[in-house]
């Protein structure tokens, strides 16, 4: 509430007990006629009224004598009264239940003592128990109002710290997510440019001599180009999706990698939801086409490839080769095997790469999909 709004208050109160003395409102008091007297006490209670928010407590003391005097003085009404009550609500509002509770102990003896003193009553009369009860109401009803404010304050910091945290979350992600990006544009580009360099240096060295072997290189350095500029697409069609975190790339495009001259590559897929979060997507494509390059590289003899997608709370990867593996243990522009097992085991999953029983070479890995799989 604002100043006017406190004035407006204050005002209205001295109205109010100056009309209903005059008038004879309200419940039987003192029988007295109003004066200057009346006039100056009901002001005081206005104005008290209206500074209560900023000095609850003294203001409830002032009120209290203002009200004793009134009744000691013998002015007619009885609506002055109201005045503590609303210094008590509002020392309970603004300061807790314990300064209410103060509050209303010290409404209540001045109570008793101006129904003693000045109505010539009992300790104990009925005046006493007809306005103890609203003394209570108005300390409980403050106190009520206090614990909400506290109560809506303490949601609200609640509220802006969960929203600064998730926000604070949003932004890691993001950077996260750029970071991924980076190296798969990293990892596309430096792999392309490096292939493309030695089969130039392959057209130039041969041009004049071997020309068809010239022509060869340019149809490879063109098919690793188109190779390269579908893989860039899948970086950037991740990025552009809407949903990053169930989303599809890189796999749905597994089809580029399947050409290898003289190997027959099968590709088996099971499970129902292949939907799956992106950084996994990705992942599953990169350890397949580095698998396949390790087959093309060091997998001598080999005429036969299966890869097996397994699609269900984990997403299972097997790529096996027929072929005599030679040492492919070290990491290969950047990948190879232990590429491969850390793409995995930064997902939270598995890979393992070793010899079978028919001499082959099999990769084998689970990267989890959904949350509760992990």
């Amino acid at each position: 509430m604002s100043r006017a709004g406190d004035a407006a208050v204050g005002t209205g109160l001295v109205l109010v007990i100056l009309a209903g003395g005059m008038l004879e409102l309200g419940p039987p008091g003192p029988s007295g006629s109003l004066g200057w007297g009346a006039v100056a006490l009901a002001v005081v209670a206005g104005v008290t009224t209206a500074m209560r928010r900023r000095f609850p407590a003294a203001c409830l003391a002032v009120v209290n004598a203002d009200t004793f005097a009134w009744f000691h003085l013998d002015y007619h009404g009885r609506l002055i009264t109201i005045a503590p009550l609303i210094g008590c609500y509002t020392l309970a509002a603004g300061r807790g239940w314990r300064a209410g509770a103060a509050g209303g102990m010290l409404t209540t003896v001045c109570t008793f003592l101006t129904v003693r003193f000045t109505l010539s009553g009992g300790w104990f009369a009925d005046q006493v128990f007809n306005a103890v009860p609203l003394v209570a109401a108005a300390t409980a009803l403050g106190t009520a109002v206090h614990l909400h404010r506290a109560f809506a304050e303490g949601a609200r910091d609640w509220a802006e710290r969960l929203a600064e945290a998730r926000s604070d979350q949003a932004r890691r992600q993001a950077a996260e997510e750029r970071l991924e990006i980076a190296r798969e544009l990293h990892d596309v580009f430096g792999h392309t440019m490096a292939a493309i360099s030695v089969q130039a240096g392959v057209a130039v060295h041969v041009m004049r001599r071997r020309p068809e072997q010239a022509a060869e290189a340019l149809n490879t350095i063109k098919r690793i180009s188109d190779g390269g500029l579908a893989e860039v697409q899948v970086v950037l069609g991740a990025m552009r999706s809407e949903d990053l975190h169930t989303a599809t790339g890189g796999l749905a495009k597994l089809d580029k990698l399947l050409d290898i001259p003289g190997v027959g590559v099968e590709l088996a897929l099971g499970g129902e939801d292949r939907t799956i979060p992106v950084a996994v997507d990705l992942a599953a494509y990169r350890i397949i086409q580095e698998s396949l390059t390790n087959v093309r590289r060091h997998a001598h003899g080999a005429t036969r490839v299966r890869i097996e997608l397994t699609y269900g709370e984990r997403l299972r990867i097997v790529v096996h080769d027929d072929g005599r593996p030679a040492d492919v243990s070290t990491t290969v522009g950047g990948n190879g095997i232990e590429g491969m097992r850390a793409r995995a085991e930064k997902l939270g999953g598995t890979l393992t790469a070793a010899r079978t029983a028919d001499e082959g070479f099999e990769v084998w890995c689970e990267l989890p999909i959904r949350k509760d799989s992990a």
